[in-house]
């Protein structure tokens, strides 16, 4: 019996019993399409925090405070204290003691209410240099960034947030506008690109200025020469690890404090990212693993199904061994059965999680990356799954003698 009569037959079989064959198939068509939807929902997480923490800037370092604590002895959390200077920043700026840092943009921040005209808004002011562009990947989309000169001369001038722009003037452009933050008066020359927001910060809402100008006419005396954080970014990624290195050797020493008592922290965007994907890759498994299950159960359902049509066709059987049909051929019959109930119920299944990443998308607000080789594994776990389910029953109807098939009732 050639391959085409076995397929030919198995298909035969399969149509004489529509409704039982679509009932066999759904439990691996709704198991395939969890697997794709479920794995589809983490990589697409996954790939949303790296786009994420790459917005960051390019081959970043994050240099925070550490922790302060009270005179009552109540410690506060990292970035309570006020332990990194304008001072650290210029040694790590210069060349001989950090050769692999390329540019240094420390940040002094604060929240201040900033009033334009008869509106006001209370955002984070953040006092920069003019690099702090560049490391941080931020771009402009109306006007201009600070200087240099702006920078020294502490020009009262301001680069508002998107979202901060918007909330101060509405639909009318920011560009040389005037908004007053304290007893200073600035002017707008510039509004930033959107970079998006999270649930702990929004990069969209906040005013950059000059560094000297938050420290004069902005901050208190008491907090001019503190930084808030300060960004470094190495001249390549390959020299990132070197970057941090030699950043973290050169702080210590400034600071005159040993590993184990540093008042400082040094994030990379490495341990960001691994920090920030293993809470959705461990429930990615999670729940695949749950969806995994109702291919179990999809296998049982074709290996039952299997087990009833070889019982229902007993003398069927029969007769095709008393024929010549050899054991091989009657178990590639059924093995050809269960192949194809599990092959189209895993194309079903792929079209329904195609569809479903389609469309989640729009409904959760959350991206869903379904790749090409994840289909075709989806496909082709199914096949094995509606295979290995009908190996069991193949094999009992290959070992029916002719002649008990026969007179079986």
């Amino acid at each position: 019996m050639s391959w085409k009569d076995t397929l030919r037959t198995a298909l035969a079989a399969i149509g004489s019993h529509r409704l039982r064959s679509i009932l066999t198939m759904l439990g691996i068509l709704i198991g395939i399409a969890a697997v794709i939807l479920t794995v589809g929902l983490g990589q697409g997480a996954q790939a949303q925090v790296r786009d994420q923490i790459s917005k960051l800037g390019s081959n970043l370092l994050i240099v925070s405070p550490g922790s302060a604590t009270s005179s009552t002895g109540i410690r506060g959390g990292r970035g309570s204290a006020s332990t990194l200077t304008a001072r650290d920043a210029s040694a790590l700026a210069t060349h001989s003691v950090a050769p692999d840092v390329a540019k240094v943009a420390p940040v002094a921040s604060s929240s201040q209410s900033l009033t334009a005209g008869t509106t006001n808004w209370t955002t984070t002011i953040a006092g920069t240099t003019p690099d702090w562009l560049s490391v941080r990947a931020r771009t402009v989309s109306e006007g201009r960034f600070f200087t240099a000169p702006e920078l020294t001369n502490a020009a009262q001038v301001t680069v508002l947030g998107p979202d901060t722009a918007a909330e101060l003037f509405g639909g009318r452009s920011p560009i040389g506008q005037t908004v007053t933050a304290g007893n200073a008066t600035l002017t707008v020359i510039g509004v930033l690109t959107s970079a998006g927001s999270s649930t702990a910060t929004n990069d969209d809402d906040q005013a950059i200025v000059p560094m000297t100008t938050a420290a004069t006419r902005i901050g208190s005396g008491t907090t001019r020469a503190a930084i808030s954080t300060i960004y470094l970014e190495a001249t390549t990624q390959d020299t990132l690890t070197a970057a941090y290195q030699e950043a973290n050797a050169a702080l210590l020493s400034l600071h005159g404090v040993t590993a184990a008592t540093a008042d400082f922290t040094i994030a990379s965007q490495q341990s960001l990212l691994d920090t920030a994907t293993s809470t959705d890759r461990t429930l990615t498994i999670l729940l695949g693993g749950v969806a995994a299950l109702s291919l179990l159960v999809g296998g049982i359902g074709v290996m039952n199904i299997m087990l009833v049509s070889v019982t229902e066709r007993i003398r069927e059987i029969g007769l095709r061994k008393a024929l010549g049909a050899t054991p091989a051929v009657i178990r590639h019959q059924f093995l050809t059965e269960a192949g194809l109930l599990g092959f189209t119920g895993g194309l079903l299944g792929l079209g329904l999680g195609l569809a479903g990443a389609a469309t989640l998308p729009g409904v959760l607000n959350q991206p869903v990356t379904v790749s090409p080789l994840a289909a075709a594994a989806a496909v082709t776990v199914a096949l094995a799954i509606g295979i290995g389910a009908g190996v069991y029953p193949a094999s009992r109807a290959a070992r029916l003698a002719p002649i008990d098939a026969l007179r079986s009732e």
